[in-house]
């Protein structure tokens, strides 16, 4: 008895279609074969990611910037910046006498030569004892921070404590406990120091 002969199933068709058109003719001469009927549209695709317009060797220079992306974060703000937009807590007028340097700080701590990992636990401790002791208006001396300069192999942030300070003056546990943050009078240290005005 004579098998009945089976046809391609759509599914088939479609995969035959895909790899027949995919394929490199051995006689370009000849005519290419018809496509097989009632082949299925393939899938589909995803869209491609468009490339980068390549790099010319013009724009690549030691030592130059290069040019931000659009997409990029922004960074924090930096230390003068975020202390001074800091709302007014304390009172206006020994506010402004703390900020003309008119207040002597009862206590003082001073921070540079430290890393951040060791400066970050002393500072903690400081603010939480002057708090523990009763004072109100303290000094923290980071330093202003050495500039990296033009030949410096990493671009480095400037004065690491310094930037770092009022963030975790901000943060727990300190937060609780200081009221104020002001950059210090040119006589207590100027752009290296910071007040610290505690709560009661």
């Amino acid at each position: 008895m004579a098998r009945k002969r089976r046809g391609l199933s759509a599914e088939d068709k479609a995969l035959w279609s895909r790899v027949a058109a995919s394929a490199v003719p051995m006689h370009p001469g000849r005519k290419p074969e018809p496509p097989l009927p009632e082949t299925l549209a393939p899938p589909p695709q995803a869209p491609r990611a468009v490339a980068p317009p390549p790099l010319s060797l013009h724009d690549l220079r030691i030592g130059k910037l290069a040019a931000a992306p659009a997409s990029r974060v922004a960074l924090s703000p930096s230390p003068p910046a975020m202390v001074h937009a800091q709302p007014l807590r304390m009172d206006h007028k020994t506010h402004r006498q703390m900020t003309r340097g008119k207040l002597a700080p009862e206590a003082r701590i001073d921070l540079h030569g430290m890393t951040l990992n060791i400066a970050q636990p002393v500072l903690t401790r400081f603010i939480l004892q002057a708090r523990a002791e009763g004072r109100r208006l303290v000094l923290v001396i980071t330093g202003k921070g050495r500039e990296g300069g033009p030949d410096a192999p990493l671009p480095v942030r400037p004065g690491a404590l310094r930037h770092n300070v009022p963030h975790w003056l901000h943060m727990p546990p300190l937060n609780q406990v200081v009221l104020q943050i002001r950059p210090a009078h040119r006589r207590h240290g100027g752009e290296g120091a910071y007040y610290v005005y505690l709560r009661r």
